[in-house]
């Protein structure tokens, strides 16, 4: 159902059983896909692309222009994925194009009201987003991780798989795959271990896992030494653990510890 209020520019494309509520703004350019449920006072911005059977409450902004000095209104792109549940007054804006243009939302994530997914942030799938919660710009989220309410993560900062963040949290350094962080500078406080036991990980790839984190974040070795040390112990043969040391060394703003 399409409200009779709501304004809808004829070059936006609708799929099937799409829903729109009274007074919400679909650009030009636009595509939502069928079953996508959309409610009132929604503003979708030219060049968003929605997948199907998502489901955005009032007051959402989605698709404006990226907060970034240097944009002069070139065309650019949000991509979101499918079974999306984006809450009320979150904002999540199209990328730019020094960031490579797209601003990009996986599918079956949890956005929750007045979060804010900025320019060129790409965030995977099945992630939760807390209460106010803010991503700033070219953040890469992994699939499964949580962002606790009121957290912010600075910019071009990358959040591993399966961690979580408390909420309040403040991130300016990469966060490793599978680990708790919390405070106003992150610090880890060891292993998601009950997340991972929720998403049916092995006892003996959490116990690898621990492992790992003891050698690289506790024992006092240089981080050099420490991927070392793991990498000739027979934990890494577990690829989980080789993820880890993979997001470690791929790391430009430095590690969480």
């Amino acid at each position: 159902m399409i409200h009779p209020t709501a304004l809808i520019d004829p070059k936006a494309e609708i799929g099937e059983n799409v829903d729109i509520g009274p007074y919400s703004v679909i650009e030009k350019g636009v595509s939502i896909g069928e079953g996508t449920k959309i409610g009132p006072h929604v503003v979708v911005r030219e060049g968003t692309q929605i997948g199907k059977r998502c489901q955005i409450y009032q007051f959402s902004s989605v698709g404006e222009a990226p907060q970034a000095l240097a944009y002069r209104g070139e065309p650019t792109l949000l991509q979101m994925g499918d079974h999306n549940i984006i809450r009320e007054f979150a904002t999540l804006h199209r990328g730019s194009v020094k960031g490579g243009g797209r601003t990009v939302l996986g599918n079956e994530n949890f956005i929750m009201a007045y979060s804010h997914i900025a320019h060129d942030c790409q965030v995977g799938n099945h992630v939760v987003m807390a209460n106010g919660a803010t991503l700033a710009g070219h953040i890469l989220i992994e699939d499964h991780a949580i962002i606790g309410g009121l957290s912010a993560i600075h910019q071009f900062c990358r959040i591993g798989t399966h961690a979580i963040l408390s909420g309040l949290t403040g991130v300016s350094q990469d966060v490793p795959p599978y680990m708790m962080a919390a405070g106003d500078r992150a610090r880890l406080y060891g292993l998601n271990s009950v997340g991972l036991k929720r998403h049916q990980f092995s006892e003996q790839e959490i116990k690898a896992l621990k492992k790992a984190y003891r050698i690289i974040f506790r024992s006092g070795l240089t981080l050099e030494k420490a991927m070392k040390a793991v990498e000739e112990d027979d934990i890494f043969q577990i690829p989980k653990v080789q993820h880890l040391l993979q997001f470690i060394q791929h790391s430009k703003r430095g590690i969480c510890r």
